[in-house]
C-alpha cells in the first residue's frame, strides 16, 4: 500500500514538473501569448497524466480542465465548452446503444452466427470473430467492450473445446486464436468512425483543419485496405504461430448449441436489431438526408429508452461512457484552445525548420513511421492521438502535403499500431492475461503484423484513397 501511494505521488510530482518546466524553463515561441503557453503546459501535463496515470484518466483530465481556467487564460464557461460538443455526445450515445447490444445478448448472438457459418477451421474461426467485430464496430465505439465482452469469451471457450489451455497445450489452438483475433480487432478499429473511442476525436481535429469526415466517408476509406488486412493478417499469424489443430468442426457445433440455448430472438433483441440497422442506415446515408449523425444516435437511444430495451439505470451505470464523457470533452476543448492560440502551428513550424530541404513526401514517410512506432511507449490509442496527431498534422499541412491523405493515414495508423504490444490498447492486456502467448511471441507477431499492415495501407490504401479523390 505504501509503495502504491509513493508511486502515485512520484507520478503526480512528475506531472507538476512537466508543467513547471514548460512554463518557466521553455520560452514560448514568437507570437504565442503567455496564457496560451501555460495552457500548452497544462495540456502536455494532462496527456502525460493519461500515460503515467497517477489517477484515473477522467480525474486527470478534469483537473487539467480546471487548471486551464486557473492558469490557462480560459474562463470556466470556456473551459467546459467541450462537454457541449456534438462529437462527445455521439460517443456517449453509441456507448448506450452498445450497452443494449451486450445486455440483450444480441452482440453475442451475432458473433455466434458468424462462428456457426465459418468456423469449421481455425482460420475460419478467426475470420468469423473478426467479421463479428467488424459488424459491431459499426456502432460500438469501445474495442474493449466488443472484444472483452463478446469476442474474448468465445475465443477462450473454443480453445478449451479442444483441450487447449495455457501452458503445454496452448499451441494446439489457443495461442493462434488469441494472437490472430487480437490483431484482427486492431484492424477493425481502424475501419470505422465508431471503431474506437478516439476516432471521432481525430475526425474533429481533421474538421478543424478544413477536412470534414463523416461516418460514411471513413467507412468507404477504410473498407478496401481494412478488408485486405483482415484477409491477410490471420494467415500471417498462422505462418508465425501455426496451431496443431487446423480443422475445428466442434466450433460450429459449439456455436449452434450456444445459439440453441439462447433460443429465438427475444422481443428486446428484435427491437434492438431494428434500431441498430436504422441508426447505421441513417449514418451511412447522412450525405443525402443531411441529418447530423449525433442526432441520429440520440434518436436511437430515445427509441431504446421508450421501448424499455434500454433502462435509465443502464444509462446511469454505464461507467465507461461517463468516464469518456469527462476526459473526451475536456481534451477536445483543450486541444481546440491550443489550436486557436496558434500553439500547434508554432510547434509544427519549429519541427518543419529541421526539414527545410525536404519535400512533403519524405517528411510524410518519416513522420508516419515515427508516429506509428512511438506506440511502443504508449498504452493508450487516445493518448497517442492527442500527443502526436495535432503537431504532425499541422507540420505536414505546412509542408504542402495533401490534407486528406495525412488526416486518414495518421488516424487509421493509430489504431493498428495498438497491435505492437501487449499493452497497446484496452483489449490487449485482456487477451495477453489469459497466458496463451509468451511476451516475446506477442511482440514478434505484433511487429511482423505492423509491417504487413503498413505495406497494405500505404499501397492499396493510399491508392484507394487516390481513386476516391481524398488526395
Amino acid at each position: 500500500m505504501a509503495k502504491l501511494v509513493t508511486s502515485k505521488l512520484l507520478r503526480t510530482l512528475a506531472l507538476l514538473a512537466i508543467y513547471l518546466g514548460i512554463t518557466y524553463l521553455w520560452p514560448p515561441p514568437a507570437g504565442i501569448k503567455e496564457t496560451d503557453w501555460r495552457l500548452f503546459a497544462v495540456f502536455v501535463a494532462t496527456v502525460s497524466g493519461l500515460i503515467l496515470q497517477p489517477l484515473p484518466g477522467g480525474a486527470v483530465v478534469l483537473i487539467g480542465v480546471t487548471a486551464s481556467a486557473v492558469v490557462g487564460g480560459l474562463s470556466i464557461k470556456g473551459a467546459l465548452e467541450g462537454y457541449s460538443d456534438s462529437t462527445v455526445w455521439l460517443v456517449m450515445a453509441a456507448f448506450f446503444i452498445s450497452r443494449s447490444l451486450l445486455n440483450t445478448g444480441l452482440a453475442r448472438r451475432i458473433a455466434l452466427i458468424f462462428v456457426r457459418a465459418f468456423g469449421s477451421t481455425s482460420l475460419g474461426v478467426t475470420y468469423a470473430l473478426a467479421l463479428s467485430d467488424v459488424t459491431l464496430a459499426t456502432i460500438i465505439p469501445s474495442n474493449g467492450a466488443r472484444s472483452g465482452g463478446v469476442t474474448l469469451p468465445i475465443v477462450r471457450s473454443i480453445a478449451e473445446l479442444y483441450g487447449s489451455l495455457p501452458g503445454e497445450s496452448a499451441g494446439k489452438l489457443g495461442t493462434y486464436l488469441m494472437l490472430a483475433v487480437y490483431q484482427s480487432i486492431c484492424v477493425s478499429a481502424a475501419m470505422f468512425l465508431t471503431g474506437q473511442a478516439s476516432n471521432p476525436l481525430a475526425a474533429q481535429m481533421a474538421g478543424q483543419q478544413g477536412f470534414p469526415i463523416t461516418w460514411t466517408s471513413w467507412f468507404i476509406a477504410g473498407a478496401v485496405p481494412g478488408a485486405l488486412s483482415l484477409a491477410i493478417i490471420p494467415r500471417v499469424v498462422m505462418w508465425m504461430s501455426p496451431p496443431a489443430i487446423l480443422k475445428t468442426p466442434e466450433a460450429r457445433v459449439f456455436a449452434s448449441s450456444e445459439l440453441a440455448k439462447m433460443g429465438p430472438m427475444s422481443t428486446a433483441e428484435r427491437i434492438l436489431a431494428l434500431i441498430f440497422v436504422g441508426v447505421c442506415g441513417l449514418w451511412a446515408t447522412s450525405g443525402w438526408h443531411k441529418m447530423d449523425i449525433t442526432l441520429t444516435a440520440l434518436l436511437g437511444c430515445a427509441a431504446l429508452l421508450l421501448t424499455g430495451v434500454l433502462s435509465w439505470e443502464d444509462v446511469k451505470t454505464e461507467t465507461a461512457a461517463w468516464d469518456i464523457f469527462i476526459w473526451y470533452g475536456g481534451l477536445l476543448r483543450l486541444g481546440r484552445a491550443l489550436n486557436d492560440g496558434g500553439v500547434t502551428t508554432a510547434f509544427a513550424k519549429s519541427i518543419g525548420a529541421q526539414f527545410t530541404d525536404s519535400g512533403w513526401v519524405l517528411l510524410f514517410i518519416v513522420a508516419l513511421l515515427i508516429y506509428f512506432y512511438a506506440h511502443y511507449f504508449l498504452a493508450s490509442i487516445t493518448a497517442h492521438l492527442l500527443a502526436l496527431y495535432p503537431p504532425f498534422l499541422a507540420l505536414l499541412i505546412l509542408k504542402g502535403a495533401p490534407l486528406g491523405l495525412v488526416v486518414f493515414a495518421f488516424a487509421c495508423f493509430t489504431n493498428f499500431s495498438a497491435g505492437l504490444t501487449n499493452y497497446g490498447t484496452t483489449p490487449s492486456p485482456m487477451f495477453f492475461a489469459h497466458g496463451y502467448a509468451t511476451f516475446p511471441l506477442w511482440w514478434r507477431v505484433g511487429f511482423v503484423c505492423s509491417l504487413v499492415n503498413i505495406a497494405i495501407w500505404s499501397t492499396f490504401g493510399f491508392g484507394w484513397w487516390k481513386l476516391l479523390g481524398i488526395w
